[in-house]
């Protein structure tokens, strides 16, 4: 009796597995909607990493909690016209300003390579053409991502931590008070990702902050 596979037989099965790799994997290949939401989510939680390790706080100066750690979505021609995202902070003394200097050195930079930004591109800041933009936060480029909206206890583009890790609503520069209640998420902030696969919705929760795929 024999008790091993012939070289003939061997030989069959490496092509059958062969065979079935090529008819399977397309199937279940990468999702680009799913990546662009777990790349998203990766970088929620730096940008409230950064606010909790990198507090603002200062005394001497009434507009500290401007410079608060946060994510903003947005497309322009910078980004040719393609939804991207930024992780910055601002330092500008202006109530209605809200825009990164690079100058300021106010973009945070990629973990995983120094000469990288954490944008997409920005409007009139940087294009997503420039060498410091990170191809992978143009979520129109990289994903085919159409549309980004927030709803729920968000407001506005962007989401803002404390030094808590708590999530700040986007419209902080209408309040001159470091902590008022008014500003901090209430109830769950709702990201909807819209791309070819569909729509995908990523949530940060109030008070923690976590985020994750609903």
């Amino acid at each position: 009796m024999r008790k091993a596979f012939t070289m003939l037989e061997l030989i069959m099965v490496i092509v059958v597995i062969g065979i079935l790799a090529v008819v399977v994997i397309p199937r279940t290949g990468s999702n680009a909607l799913a990546e662009a939401a777990v790349q998203v989510i990766s970088h929620i939680r730096y940008t409230q990493h950064l606010a909790m390790v990198d507090d603002k706080f200062d005394s001497t100066d009434s507009d500290w909690y401007k410079k608060r750690w946060r994510l903003i979505f947005g497309k322009s021609d910078d980004t040719e016209q393609e939804w991207a995202y930024t992780i910055y902070f601002d330092t500008a003394t202006s109530i209605t300003a809200d825009n990164p200097n690079i100058t300021f050195d106010e973009i945070a930079i990629d973990p995983l390579n120094k000469a990288k930004l954490l944008s997409g591109g920005f409007s009139g800041i940087l294009n997503s053409d420039d060498s410091r933009a990170n191809k992978n936060m143009n979520l129109g480029l990289s994903y085919g991502i159409s549309n980004v909206n927030l709803s729920g206890g968000c407001t506005g583009p962007r989401i803002i931590f404390d030094n808590l890790g708590r999530p700040m609503q986007g419209t902080i520069y209408n309040s001159t008070t470091a902590y008022e209640n008014s500003d901090i998420i209430t109830s769950r902030c709702d990201i909807t990702l819209t791309g070819d696969e569909g729509t995908i919705t990523i949530a940060v929760e109030a008070e923690t902050g976590y985020a994750h795929i609903l």
